[in-house]
This record gives structure tokens, sequence and C-alpha cells, in this order.
């Protein structure tokens, strides 16, 4: 059942806004409004830094043994299993996710944080032999308050992998959920508290701009606050930029996670067939709302035609629904914005002289909501705006080269985490793959799931333990296990 008004979650209880102020969210499959959600300020996240520093200096999670705080860390993976469908049904209000995909993303925010569980106390029991004579041991302490701003791209499981390495290192959070995704933020609040987080640890300040509102937004409040000790951050890059500036004018470690999409280069060699099938998936499953999505594609010039016309047919045989109908493929966009900005954008690369060669526009039988069709533009010339714009949505840019150096040199031209090869000369994926500028790189391959190895600009469970890095102070203590002889003048 949705809640009338979702509010802030502070010290352990639903909170009002200070400014007694609320805005809309709306279905963006139909477009009318399902609930009112507070608008944050800098009080309100003011409020939830204060909770969070008593939960760390007198509540038991920081100091809690790492058994036991993996054993809360298993039991909210176990209450994200049985809430499975209600995250799901949220993520379809939010960013419009089908619920298809939506219960698999549910299914890998239990898993990141039984990762964590795992990783925490494999942690506590590692020991350094020490020198002779001593016996010692790491320490590994919470930093304090962390802040993490996610983004409406795939919203559960972004707050899990945010959140999961922060309650692994025992620090105390404040989370900030986009305006479009306050429900997921809301479900992940009901769940942590189900399997016995303590209060105070996890606080949710929600936000949107607000005429009436004075002063800083919850959002950049967040950020500046003194008492916060570490922000995660994921959202488009222009505000990204002041965001950096602020958390570096602050001396605050700030890891970033910028929208945008991953490049798949396919060679003139490849399995045309079994590339297409990839990127399409890669692009258009989960609306194109993550960082490793298939958006940007070059494509050798012989195999340019041929590979557009594979990528056009089958983006014209998605099946774009309703997010709650296990059907549906595709969703709409989270928005009336959304769907504006994207419809801009491809007029843009149309207008400078990119191909439609399917979709781009609203579909015939979806007059309402924020429904926009898998689209796919060719011949995207590098000195378009469109060629490393994100696009934020079902676009897949097709960009021909002819040799393998362009094709590495045009990646340099974009931000990315990871890459796609396609070839089948494995000298030359071997030769190229270290050349590009990607944590991870696949070769005649689709991104297997996979929460262990890094994803550049994010620490999160996906990185393994360095995610839990990202939220401690690490620490040695060496102890004389005999006389030890102690030099003096």
């Amino acid at each position: 059942m949705l809640p009338e008004t979702i509010r802030h979650f502070i010290g352990g209880k639903h909170a009002y806004s200070t400014l007694r102020k609320s805005y809309g969210v709306t279905n963006p499959a139909t477009g009318k409004e399902y609930a009112q959600v507070e608008v944050g300020l800098g009080a309100d996240i003011n409020q939830a830094v204060l909770a969070a520093q008593r939960a760390m200096a007198a509540g038991p999670w920081p100091a809690m043994t790492a058994p036991d705080r993996a054993r809360i860390l298993c039991a909210i993976a176990d209450a994200i299993d049985a809430r499975a469908d209600d995250i799901a049904a949220a993520q379809g209000l939010g960013p419009g996710l089908p619920v298809s995909q939506a219960r698999g993303q549910a299914a890998q925010a239990s898993e990141v944080f039984r990762l964590v569980a795992e990783l925490v106390t494999e942690r506590a029991a590692a020991q350094g032999p020490g020198q002779p004579g001593q016996s010692s041991y790491a320490l590994s302490r919470p930093v304090g308050v962390a802040g993490l701003v996610t983004s409406w791209r795939t919203p559960f499981l972004s707050q899990a992998r945010a959140v999961a390495p922060a309650l692994a290192a025992g620090a105390t959070i404040v989370l900030k959920p986009d305006e479009w995704a306050p429900l997921p933020a809301a479900l992940l609040a009901e769940v942590t508290t189900a399997a016995g987080l303590p209060d105070g640890v996890l606080n949710i300040v929600h936000g949107s701009l607000h005429p009436k509102a004075l002063g800083p937004q919850a959002r950049d409040a967040l950020i500046t606050h003194p008492h916060v000790a570490r922000v995660s951050f994921a959202a488009d890059p222009a505000p990204s930029q002041q965001v950096m500036l602020d958390a570096a004018a602050q001396g605050k470690d700030l890891a970033a996670d910028l929208a945008g999409g991953s490049p798949g280069l396919i060679f003139a060699d490849a399995d045309l067939d079994q590339a297409a099938d990839s990127v399409v998936f890669g692009a258009f499953a989960l609306g194109g709302q993550r960082r490793t999505a298939t958006s940007t594609i070059l494509v050798q010039r012989p195999v340019h035609d041929a590979l557009v016309g594979r990528l056009a047919q089958r983006a014209e045989g998605i099946r774009v629904g309703d997010p709650a109908d296990p059907a549906t493929q595709a969703g709409p966009l989270p928005h009336a914005g959304a769907f504006d900005k994207l419809s801009s954008f491809v007029r843009l690369a149309i207008r400078e002289g990119a191909q439609l060669a399917a979709g781009g526009r609203r579909p015939a039988h979806r007059p309402e909501g924020s429904f926009f069709a898998p689209t796919v533009l060719a011949d995207v010339d590098p000195s378009m705006q469109a060629f490393a714009a994100p696009a934020c949505g079902p676009v897949i840019r097709v960009t021909p080269f002819d040799t393998d150096e362009e094709a590495v040199a045009l990646t340099r031209a974009i931000s990315y985490p990871a890459a796609y090869i396609w070839t089948t000369d494995l000298a030359r994926a071997h030769r190229l793959a270290p050349a590009l500028e990607a944590a991870s790189t696949w070769v005649n391959s689709h991104n297997p799931h996979d929460l262990v190895h890094p994803i550049v600009g994010k620490p999160t469970a996906e990185s393994g333990p360095t995610g839990i890095d990202f939220y401690t102070r690490p620490g040695t203590v060496l102890i004389a296990a005999d006389e030890v002889p102690v030099p003096r003048f």
C-alpha cells in the first residue's frame, strides 16, 4: 500500500520537513501523482547528521564485532528478499523499470549485503605476523558519518551498493535519494529497521527544489556539512562538477559515479548477430539507466550499415509498456522532464547529421506517460555534441571507424567505467584492452553480474574490500609478546 506522504527518516523515526512543504511525484507510465514527498533543507540534513553522530558516539553499531554486524547485514538481505515484489513495484513508480528487470535488481541488492557481510568478517579475521617477539593486528575503524547521494538510475540497487559497504565499515549514514525515486529509499528504511539496524545508523532526507525553500537544499547541505566525513555521489555530469568543487573545498574524500555509457568496439570480423544482441540488451535493459549501458557503439566502417540494420530491427521489436506488466521489456523514463530532455538530445543529433534508424519518438500505442521508443542513431560523427554527451535513456549511438588506433582514440572523448570488444582476433583484443581507460573490459561477452571486480569511480560492494576501505580509518596495534629490547641512548 502506497503512503500518501513519503517523509524523512531520522533517528529511526519518520519526520516532517522543517519547511512543512512537500512536492508531488508521478507515475511515469500515466503522468498521475501517486504520493507527496517532504522537501529537504539544510536544517533537515543537520538533524539527520546529529542523529548519525549520536549513533556513532553512543550507539552500538560502530562498536559491534564484525560477526555481529555481519548478522544484521545478512538480516537486511533476508528482509530485501521478503519484500522483493514491493521493491520491484517501487522501481516501476520511480525510474519506470519493468517489473521483470526490477525483481533482478532486488535480488542483486540482497546479494550486495551478503557480500559485504562476508567481506567484513574475513577482514576482521586477518592478522599480520608482526615483528619477532611481537604480535600485531590491524584496526579498521569507521570514519564517522557518511553522506550518500544516489540517482534515479536503478535506485534500490544503487542505494544498496552505496549503503552496504558503509554499514559494513561501521559508519553511520545520511542518505539523500534522487527526488524522482523516493519510494525505494522509503522501503530501504523499512527493511533495515525490520532487520534490527539500530536507530540513527541510517537516516534519509528527501529533497527537491522548492520556491519557498530558503538556504541550502538537502543535497548541497549534506555534501558541505562539516561533520560528514565521506561523500558518495551519483548523478549527471553537470551538477557533479560543483559537487566535486564543494567536497574539495571541505577537504573531503569524494567517490563520484557519473552518468554516461560504456563504449562497445565492434570489428569487421565479429559475429554481428551476437554483438547486436548484446548491444541491444545492454543499451535498453533497465532503460539505459546504468553506466555500463552499451549506448556508444564504435563499429568498423565495412560493417557499419549491416550492424545498424540489426540494431534497428531488434530495437523495433522491443515490447514497450507498463512497468507492472511482466511482459514489458522497456518502461517509461522517470518523468516528463527526462522525456523532454531525451527528445531534445535526439533532435539535436539529427540536426547535426546523425541518421535516425529506429525510435526517436513516443511509441504510438503509449499516448500518456513518459514513454520513449528504443532509439538507434547511425553515422554519429565524433564532432557532434551527441557523440560524447550522456543520453540517460534508451538510445544507441553508432560511430564508424577505420583502424584499431582510431577506435581507441575515439574512446578517449568520453568518460566510461567499462568497455566491450567484439572481434575474433584475440591478439587484437589483448592489444587493445590495456589501451582502453576501463576498469572492466569484456571481450565477445556481455557484462556478467559481478560484485567483486571494481567499477571505476565509486566505492561499492562491486569493488570488493576497497568499498569498505573508503569508509574506514586503518590502524595497527603491535604488542610485545616477550621481553623485547628497548633502544636507549
